[in-house]
Formats: structure tokens, sequence, C-alpha cells
């Protein structure tokens, strides 16, 4: 690399958004190069998130399926072997980092390995040698949150959560969100049916995203699989403990001790931007992530910043979609675009909790509408026993469905198998203003029976008489 290097566009991380913007401006001729800290480029969602978790993922649903389908035609379940698994994603995921390097240097895209920081308002200083450039893009994703309590180093994170070759006896979780229920699940279903496995919640409830009343019916499904989910606990301290029964002791600030062959952070994540020098760069930021407008583009107006460590919506897709935005109005400043200006729209981002059942969500939850005084109708049922959740023996499905006063899709929630389907549906409906009405007439043609043809019983109760 020459002392001064310059590139139509930097981005500043190799993960799924900062390769989506290299890729798609290049394509349309930029000069772009990608700036990588990690030794393994690739980025956490195909190394040890939302990709590498669903080899694990995968497994624990088949199980789950045909422990509920015994004495309904399974005399005997699956078992899961969770080395074998770990086998079959690092296969996966050990051909990340020389695969992300190899399509960046095919699609011509120079590839600069070392920590990037901002000596000025235009210019980033990386292993010593500067680099200029037009526009800079952040993508430089998200880090588990720092939690303040003594014995915090015990804990392992969820990447190294997913690089276990065995499982522990007795796993405790720190934090009531994603990472900890998911893992839980997994947890529970392969390997040892006797593991013990505790959640730690701050809060009065777990996974606050999601609507409330959901949360608490996987609570009641995560109980049957032996997850116990303890709510209003603070930990003080991570222990060392004495004896054989097990490794840590985990103490609360209301007194108790929970022993733990193993604790995982399962807190959550906060954006990465540590060493950028965003002050040097008059960049604004928050513990939240950079401040970004409706573009992606922050208070410099040569920088825009996207995925993780934006303050916006922590999801894999999002990140995606952020990273064309901001290369989209890239390309329409240097006269490559097509003649629109882009904007990101969160309204009808879906989230979905890869447990099972699966709890997925999209739009407002109902103490949200509550808190905004907003009229809403509901469709409301729980311990679904229509005959597609009593042929595979579920016993917690649920669903919630919220419209406004012309009927129009405010939120839905989804306890289910598929509960990624049926919430992409939903997402549908809310992008083209279909209403409940309406699309309870189009989903009475869908395959049946399905999840999918499930739905018109949940919107039926929406429609006017």
């Amino acid at each position: 690399m020459d002392a001064h290097d310059f590139h139509d566009v930097v981005i500043v991380g190799a993960g799924t958004a900062g390769q989506t913007a290299a890729f798609f401006l290049r394509e349309k001729g930029l000069s772009v190069a990608v700036v990588e800290k990690s030794d393994r480029p690739g980025g956490i969602c195909a190394l040890a998130g939302c990709q590498a978790k669903k080899w694990f993922y995968e497994a624990a649903e088949t199980i789950a399926r045909s422990r509920h389908l015994k004495g309904k035609g399974i005399s005997t379940p699956a078992e899961g072997d969770w080395s074998e698994i770990l086998h079959q994603k690092q296969a996966f995921t050990e051909k990340v980092p020389q695969g992300t390097l190899k399509s960046l240097e095919k699609a011509g895209i120079a590839f600069i390995s070392g920590d990037a920081a901002f000596q000025d308002d235009a210019t980033l200083l990386v292993n010593g040698s500067v680099i200029d450039a037009r526009y800079v893009v952040l993508a430089t994703g998200a880090r588990p949150m720092p939690l303040p309590f003594d014995g915090a180093g015990h804990m392992i994170t969820s990447s190294q959560f997913l690089e276990l070759s065995d499982l522990s006896s007795s796993i405790a979780f720190v934090g009531g969100g994603f990472i900890s229920f998911e893992f839980a699940h997994f947890a529970a279903r392969i390997g040892d049916a006797r593991r013990k496995i505790a959640i730690f919640e701050v809060s009065d409830r777990p996974l606050g995203p999601f609507d409330a009343e959901m949360v608490n019916l996987l609570q009641d499904a995560s109980a049957d699989e032996g997850i116990a989910v303890h709510c209003n606990t603070e930990i003080r301290a991570i222990e060392k403990a004495e004896g054989p029964d097990a490794r840590f002791l985990i103490r609360t600030t209301e007194g108790d001790a929970f022993n733990a062959d193993l604790v995982v952070h399962g807190a959550g994540r906060v954006p990465d931007f540590e060493g950028l020098g965003l002050n040097a760069a008059k960049i604004q930021y928050s513990r939240r992530g950079i401040a970004v407008d409706e573009t992606m583009r922050t208070t410099n107006p040569r920088v825009f910043a996207v995925g993780d460590c934006a303050a916006t919506v922590q999801l894999a897709r999002v990140a995606d979609a952020e990273a064309l935005v901001a290369a989209g109005t890239i390309l329409e400043e240097m006269g490559k675009g097509q003649g629109q200006k882009p904007a990101m729209d969160y309204h009808a981002v879906p989230a979905v909790l890869f447990t099972y059942p699966q709890l997925a969500m999209i739009g407002k939850t109902e103490d949200a509408l509550k808190k905004d005084g907003r009229s809403y109708g509901k469709s409301f049922s729980k311990n679904l026993s229509w005959p597609t959740y009593r042929r595979v023996g579920m016993k917690h499905a649920a669903y919630k469905i919220l419209v406004d006063d012309e009927r129009r899709i405010l939120g839905a929630h989804f306890l289910s198998d598929n509960a990624t389907g049926l919430v992409s549906i939903i997402r549908q409906a809310m992008m083209h203003s279909i209403t409940a009405d309406k699309l309870y007439r189009q989903t009475l043609v869908s395959p049946y029976p399905s999840r999918e043809s499930d739905l018109s019983y949940m919107l039926k109760p929406l429609v006017p008489a």
C-alpha cells in the first residue's frame, strides 16, 4: 500500500453489511477498498451468528419435533450429538475467511488488514499509512456488552459457546435476550436431557422488544424443556466454586447463589467503534451507536454507518438493506445512480427468535400501542389446538395480530414452528397496505392444511360481520 492510497469508497468492516456495500459499489465501477481488523474476515453473522447458529438450531428443532411426536407415531425420538454438529458447522465456518478474501479479490476490491482510525474528518489511517477516499462506510459491527460485576471474565461469549466441543451438565446464561434463549433451547435439546439450564435477567421480564404476553407463553414452553428463567435478578459476582459439584458460583445482589459449570454472556451486544477516532471525524455517536439519517449518512457528510455499529436495528438483513441505501446514496451523488434518492424504512422489520417454538414479531407490541394511547383491534389465541399443531404435538402455539380502526395491520406476533413464514406474509401485507380483511380472503386459497393457511383462522376475527 502506498503512503497515500486513494479509493472512491473505503469500507471499514468485512461483515455482511460491509461486503454488501463493497460488491454493489464495485459492480457500478467504483474503486473500493475494505479494511478489516480481524484475522478472520467474514463477520459475526457468517462466523458466529445467524449462519453458524443455524447448524445447532436445525438439529434442535428436529429433536424437539421428534420428542413432541413420541406416542403420536414416533417410538424413538431423535438424539443429538453436539460434537458432530460442531464438526458440520466448522466445515462451513472454516471456509468463510478465505472465501471472503477470494470473493473480494475476484471482484477487484482491495483488502487491507489492520485497524482503521480517522486522522481528521476526511482521512483514515491504517497500519501507519494514510488512505484517502471520497466516501467512507463504517460497518464495524458490535461486540459483547461489558458487564460491571466481579468475575465477569469467567463468562464465555456467544462466539465461544458455538466453538465448544461438548456442553457442560449445568449452564447459566446471563441476560435474557436473543442469545440466551436461543442457545438455552439448543442446550436443552442436544445431548444430555438432564442438563440444568438457567437464564438470569435483571429486568422484570426477558426479551424486552417482544410482546410481553407472547414472551410469557414462550417462557412456559421453555419451562417444559427444563429451562428456568429468573427475572429481577441482578448478578453481583461470579466466583470459582470450591468442591466437585460445579465450577462457578453465581451470586446475586438479593443474596442468592447458583451453581453452574458454564456461564455464558447473553446480555446483548453494543456497537463496536472503539478506536475509530469518531471525534476527530466530527461524527456524533452514543451508547446506542453512530447517529445516522435515513440515507445512513453520519454527521460527517462523507461518512456513512451501516449495520450493528449504527444506532438502528441490529439484524443482519437490516444491515444489508442499510448498506444498499448507503451505497445507493453514494452512487447518486457521484452521478452513477438511478435518479432516485434511497432511504431506509424500518416500519415493517421482522424479528425472529430461533427457539422451538420460534417467536416472531413485526410492527408494534400491544404494550407499545397502549403506551401511545392508540386505538386498536386484536385477534389473539394461545395453546392452539388446530390440526396443524395437534399433529406435531405442539402445545404452546399462539398468535396475536393487532390492527387499527381501518383494519390495517399494526403488529403481528407468532409462537409457532415456521413462524418465519407467517411473519413474512404479514410483512408483505404491511408493506403493501393490505388490510386484515383483504389478507384473510387471500389466505383462504393458501396450500391447505399448512401454517400459512392457518392465517385465515387468525384473521377471521378481524373481518367485519
